[in-house]
C-alpha cells in the first residue's frame, strides 16, 4: 500500500473514533480521552528531546499534573491564552530558522516548549467542548485543520513550485498553503450557512484564516523540533503519518488560537 493509502486508512479509523468521543462521551471522560492522546504526544516529544525512559516518565508525570491542576483550578482559559502567545514565538522561530538553532537545540528549551505546546492545546479543546454547542465548536476547529491539511497536500503536490519554509520543511509550498486556506474557507462557509450565521460572515473568515495560519505554524514548528533532533518522524504508531505528534501537530497550535478567538467573539457568532 502506498503512503497515501496508509494515510487514508489511518484517517478513516481515527476520525470516527475521535468524533464518537467528541459527541458521545460526557465532558469529564472526553477530557480524559484527550489526556491519553496528550500523553502519547508528550512521550514522543520527550523522544525528540532525547530523554531516556526515566526522564520520559518524569516528564509525563509533570505534564499530567499540570493538566489536572489547570482543570481543577479552573485555569483552562488563561492556559489557552498563554499557549496562543507561545505560538507567536514559535512562528518567529520558524521564520528565522536556522538562526536560533543553537537556542532550540537546548534540551531544557525544547522541554519547556513541549509543555507550552501540549498543555494549552489540551486545555483549549476541553474548554471548547464544554457547553451545548461545544462539540460543534471543536468539530469546526478540527475540520478547519483537516481541510487545511488535505487541501495543502493535494494542491501542493499538483501545483507546488515555491517553497514555504525550506529550512524547516522543504516539502511545503506556498501553493499548498493557499490550497489549504481555500479548503478551510469552504468548510467554514459551509458551516456558516448551515448554521445560519451568515450575518457574521466577515468574522468567520477572519477566524478561519487565523486558525489556518496557526495550524500551519504548528506543523512547521514540529518540523523544526524534528530537524533539531535529527528525526524524520516523531514516532511510528500511526501508519502513513508517523507518530501521534506528527498527526496532531497542526491541532496543537490551532486549538488554543480557536479557543481564544471563539471565547472572545463567541457572542457575536451566537455561540
Amino acid at each position: 500500500m502506498s503512503n497515501l493509502g496508509r494515510r487514508v486508512v489511518t484517517a478513516l479509523v481515527l476520525a470516527p473514533l475521535f468524533l464518537a468521543a467528541l459527541f458521545l462521551l460526557p465532558h469529564p471522560l472526553f477530557a480524559l480521552f484527550l489526556g491519553l492522546i496528550l500523553l502519547l504526544a508528550a512521550w514522543e516529544w520527550c523522544g525528540l528531546c532525547e530523554l531516556g525512559a526515566i526522564g520520559k516518565a518524569a516528564a509525563l508525570a509533570v505534564c499530567s499534573l499540570l493538566a489536572v491542576l489547570a482543570l481543577l483550578l479552573e485555569m483552562l482559559w488563561p492556559v489557552a491564552v498563554v499557549g496562543t502567545g507561545f505560538w507567536v514565538v514559535a512562528a518567529c522561530a520558524v521564520v528565522l530558522f536556522p538562526r536560533g538553532r543553537a537556542f532550540w537545540s537546548l534540551r531544557s528549551v525544547r522541554l519547556g516548549a513541549g509543555l507550552l505546546v501540549l498543555i494549552p492545546a489540551w486545555s483549549a479543546l476541553v474548554l471548547l467542548q464544554a457547553g451545548t454547542l461545544g462539540p460543534w465548536l471543536v468539530l469546526w476547529t478540527m475540520l478547519m485543520v483537516w481541510a487545511t491539511d488535505i487541501g495543502g497536500y493535494f494542491v501542493g503536490r499538483a501545483f507546488g513550485r515555491h517553497k514555504l519554509a525550506p529550512a524547516v520543511s522543504p516539502g511545503k509550498t506556498i501553493e499548498g498553503l493557499l490550497g489549504g486556506v481555500v479548503a478551510a474557507l469552504l468548510v467554514s462557509l459551509t458551516m456558516v450557512f448551515a448554521g445560519g450565521l451568515a450575518a457574521a460572515l466577515g468574522l468567520v473568515i477572519v477566524i478561519t484564516v487565523l486558525v489556518v495560519a496557526a495550524s500551519v505554524f504548528g506543523d512547521l514548528f514540529e518540523s523544526l523540533a524534528k530537524r533539531v533532533a535529527g528525526a524524520k518522524d516523531s514516532g511510528t504508531l500511526l501508519p502513513g503519518h508517523g507518530g501521534v505528534l506528527d498527526r496532531i501537530d497542526a491541532v496543537l497550535a490551532a486549538a488554543p488560537v480557536a479557543a481564544v478567538l471563539l471565547g472572545h467573539f463567541g457572542s457575536e457568532l451566537g455561540v
